[in-house]
């Protein structure tokens, strides 16, 4: 399984290139180098949601960046503001991942030590008779 942090641009979808058209435009399509989780999709969202020009990420797909630019000089400069928050949202997510495993280690601790509620219900069943 790739990491979080393996989350990266890698190119445009291929089966929504960039089209000059009549609109005032340029919708760009990127593609993430493998499906983003829902949490980081709902993160990446927050991140970006005031942006201007938008930028969103569709949580059950995870695999695209929907955005666009008024002007095709811009992309250039558009992409790397992207890769960016790109970075700091793969922080802001590993940070919440730690953070969940040091709750749940916590916890574990808790109920693995010998005062812990595992502890107790180990001295209980060590101390059962089952020969009488």
């Amino acid at each position: 399984m790739k990491s979080i942090s393996d989350i990266k641009i890698v190119g445009i979808d291929e089966k929504r290139p960039p089209r000059v058209l009549k609109e005032p435009y340029i919708d760009l399509f990127f593609k993430l180098s493998h499906q983003a989780p829902q949490e980081w999709c709902d993160d990446f969202n927050m991140l970006t949601g005031k942006l201007d020009p938008a930028i969103r990420i569709d949580k059950s797909k995870g695999l695209f960046i929907d955005t666009y630019v008024r002007d095709m000089i811009d992309i250039p400069a558009h992409l790397e503001a992207i890769k960016q928050k790109i970075v700091v949202c793969n922080e802001q997510y590993r940070a919440a991942v730690r953070k969940r495993e040091m709750v749940a280690a916590g916890r574990n601790a808790d109920l693995l030590g010998d005062g812990g509620e595992q502890g107790k219900l180990n001295t209980i069943v060590a101390a059962l008779k089952f020969d009488d």
